[in-house]
């Protein structure tokens, strides 16, 4: 093998090896959800189990179904909250980008001091406010905090300004439309990719989120599919059988995240400029 060829394999190699460090886990989770208790606890085994469809009815009818409706309310904090951050995100970062005022700089070095900001150094603060307004094991303490993404809105600024050329802003004002209609009909057009990862990202983040919601309900209705299933791991050290039905949970857990990358990533074009053309 040429030294060319060589330097060529290696990062195949180790790319190769990435892919199946992050799958291995996923691989075992879709294997572990099709077996018993017995056989998920006697041997390591990458091998299917029969009882996929067993621990699917056990699952469903623990606690009367209250596994979906951990999954109803996942999807609503997940949904709402991503789709509210992606407003604010795009919002944001297009004013950051494409108009100057005074403290723009300060308010864009105050986000990128939040985007390093742990968000579990957070949590405790959050909750402090939110039970001071008498929000707390309600849905809005865990909607509220995810609208604001710094992340999110970083991007944003950063994807509006490559995105959305002055030349185009400043046409559509000549023409005679206001900042609400530059905004709708040039920018979002143009920053829809962009958009789409924000509102990708911010929804993976929130439906895996489990401290902030940990901290703030107590209700179990109100769980997301994150702190029901811990409080049934919980369990487990005294009822054995819930070790499977938590690894089941997991794994439909997983599917809407799946589904949603493979729907939206049609979205994300090379050409920056494609929605503006078409829009």
């Amino acid at each position: 093998m040429t030294a060319a060829r060589r330097a060529a394999f290696l990062p195949t190699v180790a790319l190769l090896a990435g892919a199946l460090y992050c799958l291995l886990p996923i691989v075992w989770v879709v294997t572990a959800a099709t077996k018993t208790n017995g056989e998920l606890f006697r041997t390591f085994t990458l091998a299917p189990g029969t009882a996929l469809f067993d621990n699917l009815a056990d699952l469903s009818q623990y606690q009367s179904g209250i596994y979906w409706q951990w999954i109803l309310n996942t999807a609503l904090y997940a949904g709402a909250g991503a789709l509210l951050s992606t407003a604010v995100s795009g919002i944001s970062g297009y004013t950051l980008a494409k108009y100057r005022f005074p403290g723009r700089g300060v308010v864009f070095n105050v986000l990128l001091a939040g985007v390093l900001v742990p968000a579990v150094v957070l949590a405790i603060p959050q909750y402090l406010l939110l039970a001071g307004l008498h929000l707390t094991d309600t849905y809005w303490s865990v909607l509220l905090p995810s609208i604001l993404s710094p992340y999110g809105i970083y991007l944003a600024r950063i994807y509006a300004a490559a995105a959305v050329p002055d030349s185009l802003v400043e046409a559509a004002r000549t023409d005679g439309a206001g900042d609400l209609r530059i905004f709708r009909s040039v920018a979002v057009p143009s920053m829809l990719p962009g958009l789409v990862t924000v509102f990708l990202f911010q929804f993976v983040a929130i439906w895996n989120n489990f401290l902030l919601p940990y901290i703030m309900l107590t209700s179990d209705d109100k769980f997301p599919v994150t702190v029901g299933l811990y409080t049934m791991l919980k369990q487990g050290n005294t009822t054995p059988v819930l070790y499977t039905l938590v690894v089941t949970g997991a794994l439909l857990s997983i599917a809407p995240l799946v589904l949603l990358f493979l729907t939206l990533q049609r979205y994300w074009r090379v050409d920056l400029l494609s929605g503006a053309v078409k829009g």
